[in-house]
């Protein structure tokens, strides 16, 4: 049997620039080894992000006319490197009479909704080709809305990927929250799934164990609700932010000034805390099967952690911390690219 490989994608805005980065080069090292038009949706079987990472996961599952991947990996960097300003762009009006996002939303939904439909037209959940995870937050409901294509295909659960991608998208003092329709006329009121799962790597290890793969993928060579021993887990990071927050600075914060290190803490502690969590699950099993979770998460090196910084100079220090990890963790990476190879249907 193969390993039912998932591929779990963080939330971090523009710094997902650091996650096409890595994953350019591993399929490229695809095409080189296994063959000249291998995409990187086409190698895993499950695929989750929240956030900047569940709009990378639309993008690689996006069907072509044959049911495979549309699109190389190249096209959500193009995404990001060409319309990142656009997206986040704050006008120097708005930075003057909203500093921070204290009063309202930081930055205009408009630039970001109108990408979206330009690139993921009518496509329906149910129509990407792999099962998927993207992770929201019901406001009204206050409970986690998790966005699922296999079960899209089961339920009445299915949405216009647009739309859910604006969801995930949601991150307050950033987007302002959204109301999305499933093609049912259910009404959702959602914000960014990062808020309580920037890394979604646990949830995809949960949302695999309820999938059967051998009927959802059409091969019998995949095992149906695969347990950690079954699987090949990649979490990819958005790079690594040690933001320090003095003692003696925040020992009589106010609320204002606890509102950004909140977020920041909130998002970087729930994403250590998946990471150990999934590390203690694999360490329970043999010394091989141990190796089969992989956490990247580059240092951000000369890059902003601001998930909205889309200076041209940030931008190419984005690029550029990418592709310092690939060069210091060649090693790691090819072993991944073999495994890939060897578990593909």
């Amino acid at each position: 049997m193969k390993k039912v490989t998932i591929l779990s994608l963080d939330g971090g805005g523009i710094r997902g620039i650091i996650s096409c980065i890595i994953l350019r080069y591993v399929e490229e090292q695809l095409q080189k080894y296994d063959h000249p038009q291998a995409k990187i949706g086409d190698y895993f079987d499950l695929v989750a992000g929240s956030s900047t990472g569940g709009l990378i996961a639309a993008i690689l599952l996006h069907p072509d006319e044959n049911r495979k991947a549309k699109y190389s990996i190249q096209k959500g960097l193009e995404l990001y490197s060409e319309k990142g300003g656009d997206i986040f762009q704050v006008s120097f009006w708005e930075k003057l009479i909203n500093p921070f996002g204290l009063f309202n939303e930081k930055i205009s939904e408009e630039a970001l909704e109108k990408n979206l439909n330009e690139f993921f037209g009518k496509l329906e959940l149910k129509e990407l080709i792999k099962p998927c995870l993207i992770t929201s937050y019901d406001i009204e409901n206050r409970r986690a809305k998790l966005f699922n294509s296999w079960q899209a295909h089961l339920s009445t659960d299915n949405f216009l990927v647009k739309d859910i991608c604006r969801a995930t998208s949601a991150a307050p003092t950033y987007f302002s929250p959204v109301q999305i329709k499933s093609m049912y006329g259910q009404v959702f009121s959602l914000i960014d799934g990062g808020m309580y799962a920037n890394n979604p790597a646990l949830c995809a290890y949960a949302e695999a164990r309820k999938i059967q793969f051998t009927e959802v993928l059409k091969n019998h060579q995949k095992v149906n609700n695969p347990g950690v021993n079954d699987m090949m887990m990649i979490s990819l990071g958005t790079g690594v932010e040690a933001k320090s927050y003095p003692f003696k600075k925040m020992l009589k914060a106010g609320k204002i000034s606890w509102v950004t290190p909140i977020i920041d803490i909130l998002m970087s502690a729930n994403a250590e805390t998946v990471d150990y969590q999934l590390c203690q699950m694999f360490r329970t099993l043999g010394e091989r099967n141990r190796k089969n979770y992989y956490r990247l998460n580059p240092s951000l090196k000369n890059a902003s952690p601001a998930m909205d910084n889309v200076s041209r100079t940030n931008i190419e220090n984005l690029i550029q911390a990418g592709l310092s990890y690939i060069e210091d963790n060649k090693e790691i990476l090819n072993q991944i690219i073999q495994k890939l190879i060897k578990n593909k249907i």
